[in-house]
């Protein structure tokens, strides 16, 4: 499923900026709060191919 394939792509990219974040770095923090958002908004889209995919059942 492309969907579930774009999700995995954004969670691995977004890595290396929770690790700066983690050790204070305020800009990486900022990246990945809009990030997340980002991901959050994929992660809808997941959710309704497998609904569509279920309703074509």
């Amino acid at each position: 499923m492309q969907e579930y394939e774009e999700l995995k792509i954004m969670v691995s990219e977004i890595e290396s900026d929770v690790d700066k974040a983690e050790g204070g770095n305020k800009a990486a923090g900022t990246r990945v709060r809009k990030q997340m958002q980002q991901i959050k908004q994929a992660a809808q889209n997941v959710r309704n191919r497998v609904l569509e995919i279920r309703s074509t059942d």
